[in-house]
């Protein structure tokens, strides 16, 4: 049924009643490598067709970003033939995925443990906000965890107020994790015949993500602050003023600090005693910071970029997301791709014998309902 497409998912079936970002993202980067994802949508469809500006030609990007490669069905799960559909789609899929309040869909017959007894092959994913004992009755909007984790508590300046990150970052990432314990879930149903119920929490995927900082804390008694845009563990490692602008400046190891010293013309500063180790540089970073940045300030931003890089040196100057793109275009990273005529962002992983594939557009709310219809109740 449908469009056939190649790639290391192809025959994969994947029903997807997840809505907004951390799902649906998840499910396009299945369906970037060829699961046949259906997603299933109120007859309202996902929210995120509202979430305007931008858009183009009327369609929220936010919603274009993350549903491309996809078929879309409207099924009101509180009609009794919608139902059904809804329930043979998942008796036939190799996985599901849903977000919906941990137990919300137990009333419709399709919460894992009723989905499995008619399909227990089947790889079921939930993602909630804070998972499903103490925290299934709180909503699982990104800036809510990026608030609860501790996150904004290290986003900002010092002396100033917390921020949230530019963007929904925790979605991203359990959006990552979600994909991940499908693929992992997979290959064990390969080698077992056996299902499993695959469960992912933006509050655990913020945790993990935290990586140094929870790290610190659990394993360290160290619960970190707000540093701007300072590490608390390198430096330098952050953006520094030069005679037009910033460039973010790092040496993660002595060999890099030296390299940075002797393209300041600054050679001998690797031998003080207070900047020779990263860890004397972090201690003494209040001394070593107006050094640096009274060199810097000599000549540009660029000049910096091109004769640090030269040496080794990792550094980048601070740009916009426009920037960004152009800066892949010129690296040969080819960052944009068009499906179905819909420009999108490249898939992020790269394969030599099954690329990603860019067929189908983001679909209109029921675009391929009546199709689904016919295929589950024939």
């Amino acid at each position: 049924m449908g469009e056939q497409r190649t790639g290391p998912l192809d025959g994969v079936l994947v029903a997807d009643f997840s809505r907004i970002l951390a799902g649906p993202y998840a499910t396009m980067l299945l369906a970037d490598l060829g699961a046949d994802v259906i997603k299933v949508e109120g007859p309202g469809g996902d929210d995120t067709r509202a979430w305007t500006p931008p858009a183009r030609e009327g369609v929220s990007t936010y919603y274009l970003g993350v549903n491309r490669n996809k078929r879309s069905i409207a099924l009101d799960l509180a009609d009794s033939d919608d139902l059904a559909v809804a329930r043979e789609l998942a008796r036939r899929a190799d996985v599901m995925i849903e977000n919906f309040r941990p137990g919300g869909l137990r009333r419709f017959g399709l919460d894992y443990d009723s989905v499995a007894t008619g399909n227990d092959r089947i790889v079921y994913a939930s993602v909630s906000g804070f998972g499903a004992h103490g925290g299934a009755h709180l909503p699982g909007y990104d800036l809510m965890v990026q608030a609860a984790s501790g996150l904004m508590s290290l986003t900002g300046d010092a002396d100033g107020p917390p921020y949230k990150a530019g963007v929904a970052v925790f979605d991203v990432i359990a959006g990552l994790h979600a994909a991940v314990g499908i693929l992992a879930a997979l290959h064990h149903r390969d080698r077992t015949g056996v299902g499993q119920h695959v469960e992912v929490n933006l509050l655990s995927s913020a945790l993990s993500g935290l990586v140094n900082h929870s790290s610190g804390y659990v394993a360290g008694g160290a619960a970190p602050y707000r540093m701007g845009n300072a590490h608390p563990s390198l430096f330098p490692y952050e953006p520094l003023p030069t005679a037009d602008g910033d460039l973010v400046v790092i040496a993660g190891n002595d060999g890099q600090f030296r390299r940075l010293c002797q393209v300041l013309g600054l050679p001998e500063l690797p031998d003080d005693p207070r900047f020779g180790r990263n860890q004397d540089r972090t201690v003494h970073r209040d001394a070593l910071r107006p050094i640096l940045v009274a060199r810097l300030a000599r000549r540009t931003r660029d000049e910096w970029f091109r004769d640090l890089t030269a040496a080794g040196v990792p550094c980048a100057p601070i740009t916009t997301v426009d920037g960004g793109v152009a800066l892949a275009e010129e690296l040969g990273l080819d960052p944009v791709v068009a499906a179905g005529g819909v420009p999108g962002v490249r898939h992020p992983i790269a394969f030599s014998e099954t690329p990603p594939r860019y067929d189908l557009p983001p679909p209109g709310l029921d675009e391929h309902g009546d199709d689904i219809r016919t295929w589950l109740t024939g």
